[in-house]
């Protein structure tokens, strides 16, 4: 039986008296589908279907659980049936932040305020053992995506052994700053499409299933450093100073000096680009998906911004000319 044929079958047998529509409400980039489910008095809800053969609903459900226990708006979860891969929802709503965004720029500081105010209730409830570690071997994984996916199969780029070499010392200097900065829950892909506008200010948050114990200035970089929309440095310097104060009078574990915290930062973001360029090449090539390929030179940018900030980041600038045919500049610094 086909699975919308089924989701409406087991709607039907949750509330046998209530009629209602079932209409696609988005997907992402797993094999997660997600539908709307409209009833006749107007009431709504979000069906998760997730194919249990190729997705697990159980790390989604305990992250929900801690994250609701942190004040955080996620959905409810009012039924399931963890056999056939559904989960009833409650509905956050139709409006991402990227959509307030586009539509109000006005609006952004508000909204980003209260994204990391959601943020720190989150973090403040972190302790190891809850959820994977982002380790080593996670962030090494990721960092490899680039050279395959973005250089090689999207750019058919062929490295010699000396532009290896040369990435290979650089991956070693990412994870070694990534690995020495204090741990805390971490959503993975807290951005603007993943943020929902909520009339209480408390932003309803979706898609944390990957969510894991690590590095506490990810999910700035998802936020500030978004994939889908970006802003003025300046404005995020701002941004990510009013953050690191709320941060250190909640008591994080953020560096007393905020230039630290914002080297971390930068670093952060650094294997966060990489990674992201080869999930979105990958996205394409391998899956067929090519709507990433429009924020490709986005995420290139911020990647170009921080490897020409840092000279043990060099051969990253240099990889991204020859990706982007630029010729490499000769300068003399005195």
């Amino acid at each position: 039986m086909e699975r919308t044929q089924q989701i409406t079958q087991w709607l039907e047998t949750l509330s046998p008296q209530r009629a209602f529509t079932l209409t696609p409400a988005s997907a992402d980039a797993s094999f997660r589908r997600y539908f709307r489910a409209t009833y006749a008095d107007g009431a709504t809800a979000v069906i998760m279907d997730a194919p249990p053969d190729k997705e697990d609903c159980r790390p989604w459900l305990k992250i929900q659980s801690l994250f609701a226990a942190a004040g955080a708006h996620v959905p409810a979860v009012p039924a399931s049936d963890l056999e056939r891969g559904f989960l009833l929802l409650s509905d956050l709503g139709q409006t991402t932040y990227l959509s307030a965004l586009n539509a109000d720029t006005d609006s952004a500081s508000q909204l980003y305020s209260d994204a990391t105010d959601a943020l720190i209730a989150i973090q403040l409830t972190s302790r190891p053992g809850e959820l994977p570690e982002y380790d080593r071997a996670l962030l090494r994984r990721e960092l490899d995506l680039f050279p395959e996916w973005f250089l090689g199969h999207h750019h058919r780029l062929e490295l010699t052994a000396a532009e290896r070499e040369r990435l290979e010392t650089v991956f070693e200097r990412i994870l070694a700053i990534n690995l020495a900065e204090p741990r805390v829950f971490v959503h993975r892909d807290y951005h603007s499409r993943n943020l929902m506008l909520s009339a209480g200010g408390n932003p309803g948050i979706v898609d944390f299933q990957d969510a894991v114990y690590g590095p506490i200035s990810y999910d700035l970089v998802s936020l500030f450093k978004d994939a889908y929309i970006a802003w003025d440095e300046e404005q995020v310097l701002d941004w990510l100073i009013r953050y690191w104060q709320k941060a250190r009078a909640a008591g994080l574990p953020v560096h007393e000096n905020f230039a630290e915290f914002h080297r971390d930062y930068e670093w952060m973001g650094v294997q966060r680009h990489i990674k992201v360029l080869g999930i979105f090449a990958r996205l394409y090539h391998r899956d067929g998906k090519s709507g990433y390929l429009q924020d490709m030179p986005r995420v290139a940018r911020y990647l170009r911004q921080s490897a020409e900030r840092y000279i043990e980041l060099k051969p990253i600038l240099r990889l991204l000319d020859r990706c982007e045919e630029r010729q490499a500049e000769v300068g003399y610094t005195f």
